[in-house]
């Protein structure tokens, strides 16, 4: 049995990133609501416990908690923002509200005696997020690291409880893995977890799981569905029939590119579904982006059940869903960002028995290693992530055929001049919006009152926080220069220079 890090949930938008950091530190992790029953949490016997951020205060009366019995474990606690202000809360310190909000990075002052801090410099920086802290620490708690404006950006008590008030799991702290694996070598954990071992459990588990019954694959083309679909294949074969439907809404030539792809490199069962004229007609009139994305998810599914009825009695639906799909459509506790066609947009009632999701536990970079130990081409592993719903919430407003045939040009010139540049694998992601918007223009010393196409291009490591990428200026030329002259009805070209937070990748 691996060693184990459990994480409990308080409804942070950074909480699966503490999963992330974990597993990629070579340790095991898995997170659960902060009220999991107790008992579940001493049957997993994890090595070491993470109390995660969350959007409430912890002096509320309803303030989310965890049982006092499980700070009476004995074993070693990290609380993190909200958690480590709950730690202090529960054992008898002090928390109060701050004269104004701490959000960026800050200058930390650490202790570097303390194991928590062993090998981080004196001076480093930290992400802060946050508008309560700890003002006095429990009794026998001492500090280990302070701000300027957060004197207790850290305490422990020495054994097994130690908080923090910033996030070390962003990369924005640039010392955040450090403290981290300093924290997983004060639990005493073996570092020796890989995303191989996840990919052979999971397979075995969906074998178990699917029997002799059949499934149907949403398969949109993506590396998620693609890495999801070759893992179901090697579990179950031609029990497993992909479905790819092409609904109108995909990049230049994507569809073919895929349907041939899938026909000539696997022994899949694939069936292609053209529906580009009902998901526009589902989609006419409609300009508010949570009800597109619902309208898409619902679609999708009706699409399903009816290619299911052709194939004979479908017992599961499987879908590429990942972990950032589920943290940005809301979990438990968490806000909703936007919901993911293929989780918040699902519709209540579908014909299929069960949902199989086998890298829902997964952040875009393990789903990226999990193909390539499948042995997938890397050219499909490191394909373009584009989203469920595709150009529908990146073509604002209504979407209509004009306007995605504008899109599709734009967005097919952007990526082939940063393939071009050689950026193609320095930039996480890059694309073409189309905004409800149009301006005034001059082309051939006539007056235009044409679209504008907005560029966006980011830098990530897992999706949940990015940083606009700095592209060189003659290359932004270049696909300003081409989309005015080679897309239809476009006459100004505008670049998204906002990192996430606070903005998102999409618009929409």
């Amino acid at each position: 049995m691996r060693d184990l890090i459990l994480v409990l949930d308080f409804g942070g938008q950074y909480n699966q990133l503490i999963v992330r950091r974990v597993r990629d530190l070579g340790v095991y992790a898995e997170i659960l609501p902060y009220d999991a029953p107790l008992d579940i949490i001493k049957s997993k016997s994890p090595k070491g416990i993470v109390l995660t951020g969350g959007p409430r205060v912890v002096t509320e009366p309803d303030a989310p908690a965890v049982s006092p019995d499980l700070l009476s474990m004995g074993i070693p606690i990290l609380g993190i923002c909200y958690g480590c202000q709950l730690i202090s809360h529960m054992l008898g310190g002090s928390v109060v509200a701050s004269s104004s909000r701490e959000y960026g990075k800050a200058p930390l002052f650490v202790k570097t005696d303390n194991p928590l801090f062993h090998s981080v410099p004196e001076q480093t920086t930290c992400w802060m997020s946050h508008t309560y802290y700890v003002q006095d620490p429990p009794p026998n708690f001492h500090i280990i690291a302070s701000t300027p404006t957060c004197p207790a950006a850290s305490i422990t008590d020495g054994q097994n409880f130690y908080g923090v008030q910033f996030h070390p799991e962003v990369v924005h702290t640039p010392d955040g893995n450090v403290i981290i694996k300093n924290f997983l070598h004060i639990c005493g954990v073996a570092f020796d977890w890989k995303v191989d071992d996840f990919v052979g459990d999971t397979i075995k588990k969906i074998r178990e799981r699917i029997g002799d019954k059949r499934v149907l694959m949403a398969l949109s083309g993506g590396v998620d569905s693609s890495v999801a679909a070759l893992m179901i294949h090697k579990a179950v074969g031609k029990q497993l029939t992909c479905v790819f439907v092409d609904n109108g809404l995909l990049r230049l030539g994507e569809a073919d590119e895929v349907e041939n792809f899938y026909r000539s490199a696997y022994d899949m069962n694939i069936v292609r579904v053209n529906a580009s004229d009902r998901f526009l007609a589902k989609l006419a009139g409609v300009t508010e982006p949570e009800q597109k994305r619902k309208i898409i998810g619902e679609e999708f599914i009706r699409v399903f059940e009816e290619e299911s009825d052709k194939i004979g009695e479908t017992h599961f639906l499987a879908q590429g869903t990942i972990y950032p799909d589920i943290i940005e459509s809301g979990g438990k506790h968490a806000a909703v960002i936007k919901s993911h066609h293929n989780v918040g947009g699902l519709p209540k009632n579908i014909a299929f028995k069960e949902i199989i999701e086998p890298l829902r536990e997964l952040f875009k970079d393990e789903v990226r290693r999990a193909g390539m130990s499948m042995g997938m081409p890397e050219h499909m592993v490191y394909r373009q992530p584009f989203p469920g719903p595709g150009l529908a919430v990146r073509c604002l407003g209504e979407v209509t055929s004009e306007k995605l045939d504008i899109l599709r040009r734009a967005d097919a010139i952007f990526r082939e001049e940063i393939a071009t540049a050689g950026l193609d694998r320095d930039i996480w992601q890059y694309f073409a919006i189309l905004p409800n918007l149009r301006s005034v223009g001059v082309m051939g010393d006539e007056r235009t009152y044409f679209h504008t196409v907005a560029l966006r291009a980011v830098t990530s490591l897992d999706a949940m926080t990015a940083d606009w990428a700095d592209i060189p200026f003659p290359v932004l030329k270049k696909v300003s220069n081409r989309i005015v002259n080679e897309a239809p009805q476009v006459n100004r070209v505008v670049y998204d220079i906002t990192s996430k937070p606070p903005a998102t990748i999409e618009w929409e």
